[in-house]
């Protein structure tokens, strides 16, 4: 691969100088940061990955201030470059004993959040959160760590708190709510969150979160209705045995009478099908 690499860098044509750029810059990481220092700085505006390489460069050789100084003015677009801020503005506040700061526990609870350590996640988000009370993204990642660790009665309340109408077409907001519903024995507000939604990929992942939650939390009408509708969009047998499943939970519920009676006339109409 160097030979082939070698022989292209010696091409020399005007169309060719961005190619070889891209050749330095790959070779670099290839070789594991082997002449990063001469290769990498007068590319940072040519190549994108070019500044997150010498960043991790700089990290790597415990330069954690020359890391933050390329990454600090970096708005992150994707994921790499935030987990990348991330890590640079943790290892910074713990290098000079500031992470005890609004921004440092932020990026202390983000590090756990990526290492789905969720119990640590909410030390550091409890501790700042009477400061991002109508704060949707705040409350979005405070609600997520809440349900994960459990606690979805909070999770709920905390999630209904949001109002970006973004993060509420979410799928993910849509599909913490509905857990967190259907673990609070709310079933009947999960599904409706699922009847609001096109028909898509989503609608259908949903659908099974549904059914698989409903049916473990005993809410065995719900989880019923959304295997029949599972089945009918998708003839799979699972599907079939859940929702025969799910209807004789529902039959032992009425018989046991924790289920009101028109659940039975609706069982039955539901069912007739079997």
């Amino acid at each position: 691969m160097y030979a082939e690499m070698k022989s292209l860098q010696e091409m020399s044509s005007p169309s060719f100088v961005f190619a070889n750029d891209l050749i330095k810059h790959n070779l670099v990481v290839f070789r594991g940061g082997e002449g990063a220092l001469q290769v990498l700085p007068p590319l940072i505006d040519v190549i994108p990955e070019a500044r997150l390489n010498l960043v991790i460069y700089y990290l790597r050789q415990d330069d954690v201030s020359e890391a933050y100084n390329l990454i600090k003015d970096l708005e992150p677009t994707t994921p790499q470059e935030y987990i990348l801020k991330g890590v640079v503005n943790a290892a910074l506040g713990q290098e000079q004993g500031s992470v005890n700061t609004i921004p440092g526990r932020q990026c202390m609870a983000s590090c756990f959040f990526l290492l789905k350590q969720f119990e640590d996640v909410l030390i550091y988000l409890n501790s700042i959160k009477s400061y991002f009370f109508n704060d949707d993204v705040f409350n979005f990642n405070y609600a997520q760590a809440k349900a994960s660790v459990g606690n979805y009665k909070e999770a709920e309340e905390v999630f209904l708190l949001i109002q970006s109408d973004k993060i509420k077409n979410d799928y993910t907001y849509l599909s913490w709510l509905a857990r967190c519903y259907i673990m609070n024995r709310k079933a009947r507000l999960a599904w409706e969150l699922y009847l609001k939604m096109e028909t898509s990929g989503e609608s259908f992942s949903l659908l099974q979160l549904i059914a698989n939650n409903c049916y473990k939390m005993g809410q065995f009408y719900y989880a019923a209705k959304a295997f029949d509708v599972l089945e009918r969009l998708d003839p799979n047998p699972e599907y079939w045995e859940g929702k025969r499943g799910a209807c004789v939970g529902v039959f032992q519920m009425i018989i046991a009478g924790h289920e009101p009676r028109y659940v039975y006339i609706c069982f039955f109409v539901f069912t007739y099908r079997f």
